[in-house]
């Protein structure tokens, strides 16, 4: 575990004995809302600055846009995030991290952006770090629907870069890791949680907050040759399958096949936390793998397929993916885990749509 980590746990004691801070984050849903998770807020807009960095700053409402075409979610049978506040962040995040991140030039640093740092600081968190806050959020909400529904998917999140006291790589809180601080503190079920980390870049941000935690297991699947290089947080990853640039469909499946399966048999958790990056997608430029689009929905397939059998809670963040293709392919992925059983939820499909006011 980190050091400061190890510092807010050596305290669990006293945390036990004083009441959990207040937070909304952890909302009642309703039985006819889907347990997927978004906000318009996600998505990051401001002065065409957002077209400088290869990410899609727009993918997760294209994704959202996408399944309510399809038919499969409306406005009211979805969950809206609410933005995580200053206490929620507090559970992982230092002070002083949080204040570094009222210095433009930081956040410029942090979303690969150079000219975010010339900005009055009041834009950069209202256009840039106030979306990640309501995806953080949603991150930590889908922790707690996965408990109750079996699975819950994040459209957003999946900021595996970022730690307790850094963030960078386009990472600026560390969601992954607050989801899961959240549910060893306030669901009792959970004390030991798998992060199936699939995106193509090595997820150093919760390798580093959870070093020599044994409650966490990790098993990361990246490219080698890419970004973050982090060696020591390497020694974190229970589970290490280091791929080359190029890796196709055909090898990258039946890893993740099989050491899916063996990291579920291993380590037998009470909650999988899966970051479904889509930056594995040919042609991605930072990637730098060759998986097709049908390979990244056998993928998703694969995880909820081997999660879901063992009546495990799964929860999905949805992380990197640098192609305007990327929205369209987490979409029809979603709806083919719907088609195919995995993601059920009667309620949600079968619930009268709202009367209109309007007469």
């Amino acid at each position: 575990m980190s050091d400061v980590l190890k510092e807010k746990d050596e305290d669990s004691s006293e945390a036990t004995k004083r009441e959990l801070h207040e937070t909304s984050l952890y909302q009642d849903v309703k039985p006819t809302q889907w347990p997927i998770i978004y906000s318009p807020e996600y998505n990051i807009g401001f002065l065409g600055l957002e077209k400088l960095h290869p990410f899609d700053a727009g993918k997760w409402g294209k994704v959202y846009g996408f399944l309510k075409e399809a038919k499969m979610i409306r406005d009211d049978t979805t969950v809206r995030a609410t933005e995580a506040t200053e206490k929620d962040l507090l559970v992982v995040h230092t002070k002083g991290y949080l204040n570094t991140l009222k210095w433009s030039f930081h956040v410029a640093q942090i979303t690969e952006v150079p000219p975010v740092a010339f900005l009055p600081n009041f834009i950069v968190q209202r256009k840039v770090l106030r979306p990640f806050r309501y995806q953080t959020g949603g991150t930590i909400l889908a922790g707690k629907l996965a408990q109750e529904r079996g699975w819950a998917i994040n459209i957003g999140g999946g900021f595996h870069h970022c730690s307790a006291n850094q963030g960078g790589g386009f990472c600026a809180y560390a969601d992954i890791t607050l989801s899961i601080k959240f549910m060893f503190d306030r669901l009792q079920s959970i004390s030991k949680v798998l992060i199936i980390d699939l995106d193509a870049h090595q997820g150093n941000g919760h390798e580093r907050d959870f070093m020599d935690d044994d409650r966490v297991y990790i098993m990361d699947v990246y490219n080698r040759g890419i970004y973050p290089y982090d060696g020591y947080a390497k020694r974190a990853i229970k589970r290490k399958v280091e791929l080359s640039h190029g890796t196709d469909d055909e090898v990258y499946l039946e890893l993740v096949d099989r050491h899916t399966k063996e990291a579920l048999e291993e380590f037998q958790p009470d909650a999988v936390v899966y970051n479904a990056g889509t930056d594995i997608l040919e042609g991605d430029p930072l990637g730098n793998l060759s998986i097709t689009a049908q390979g990244i929905i056998e993928r998703d397939r694969l995880v909820f397929s081997h999660v879901r059998s063992r009546n495990i809670p799964i929860l999905m963040v949805t992380s990197g993916g640098y192609q305007r293709s990327t929205a369209r392919i987490i979409a029809d992925s979603i709806l083919n885990l719907k088609q195919l059983g995995l993601i059920p939820c009667e309620d949600a499909e079968n619930a009268p749509k709202p009367q209109s006011s309007v007469k």
